[in-house]
């Protein structure tokens, strides 16, 4: 027998304020049809005034408990992905088991922005398969529209606002690739790209917020040909081929990289999770909230095989493979 991090629980949560594309025709020299066009985005949902990361992904939590029947004090550890933390400190997390009501466990932030929650995945994963944790909360929450430069339109009109969050639970499986949980992970980095997607301020470096500069055609070569490889990877490793799977769901950046990808996979558009023609791009939210609106459209369903991958600045890439 086998330990496996096994998926018990899974919501989202979304602010109440959708942003069509036509609202950026009143400030910027562009259309709906230009954005629908280039990117598959036709809507989004930014924060109100107030609403911070912590109280997004504090929802995205409530309703991954109720959907898991557990309570807070049963989450042994809570892992949110996000480059958008309300403070420097304390994490995000901490905020989340707070807000929760928990007392017990421990909780910490990841930042590998669009990639996050893939690399919280797989810490979560870790943690599991040693023993050190039996349930693991893990979330990706952001307020991306906190660091857009509203008179960029290569890049403010790409993003949104949201958060996701899926529970871990450790699980005795057959030690085989029909078993549930998480198969396969596969991650990477390359420091040398962080000019391609990073944002111009920081605490060490200016002492201010900043916001998101991207070289989008450069970042689009890039994911195409990185996501597709480490989804292989991470399929090599679950002992399972593309024609296996169920469902991808992709991070949420472009509907012509989702695309893209899923043509180098050998995989039809009616296997691919979308959801960034109503989100946009959420970063490290964008993976929760695909498989709990997927869960939710009656899409995933147990026992199937799904594929997760994103990549993000750093640039920071990976896979993840689980069988729900």
């Amino acid at each position: 027998m086998t330990t496996r991090a096994v998926v018990r629980g899974v919501g989202h949560y979304l602010p109440e304020r959708v942003v069509e594309n036509a609202e950026f025709e009143k400030s910027l020299d562009t259309t709906d049809e230009w954005i629908r066009s280039r990117t598959g985005i036709e809507r989004r949902h930014f924060a109100a005034e107030g609403e911070n990361t912590s109280q997004l992904a504090i929802r995205a939590a409530q309703a991954a408990l109720a959907d898991a029947g557990m309570t807070a004090d049963q989450i042994d550890a809570i892992v949110v992905a996000t480059s958008t933390p309300d403070f420097t400190f304390p994490s995000v997390a901490t905020m989340v088991q707070a807000g929760l009501g928990s007392t017990s466990g421990f909780a910490f932030d990841v930042q590998a922005v669009c990639a996050g929650f893939v690399f919280a995945l797989a810490n979560a994963n870790g943690m599991i398969l040693s023993g050190q944790a039996k349930r693991v909360m893990v979330i990706g929450a952001e307020t991306f529209s906190r660091i857009m430069d509203w008179s960029d339109r290569s890049t403010c009109v790409l993003f949104g606002d949201g958060a996701g969050a899926l529970i871990l639970e450790a699980a005795e499986e057959a030690g085989t690739p029909a078993d549930r949980g998480i198969l396969g992970v596969d991650l990477h980095s390359d420091g040398r790209y962080r000019d391609l997607l990073y944002v111009d301020g920081g605490v060490s470096s200016n002492g201010q917020a900043g916001h998101l500069r991207m070289q989008g055609n450069a970042v689009f070569k890039h994911a195409v040909i990185k996501l597709a490889e480490t989804a292989h990877a991470a399929l090599d490793k679950a002992g399972l081929t593309a024609a296996d799977v169920s469902w991808i769901v992709p991070h949420q950046a472009n509907l012509r990289i989702i695309s893209a990808t899923a043509d180098r996979m050998g995989l039809p558009m009616d296997r691919v999770i979308l959801t960034v023609q109503d989100h946009g791009n959420t970063s490290a939210a964008s993976i929760p909230l695909a498989l709990s609106v997927g869960r939710e459209r009656g899409q995933i369903k147990p026992g199937d095989v799904i594929v997760t991958e994103a990549i993000g600045g750093g640039l920071a890439w990976g896979s993840v493979v689980l069988r729900w």
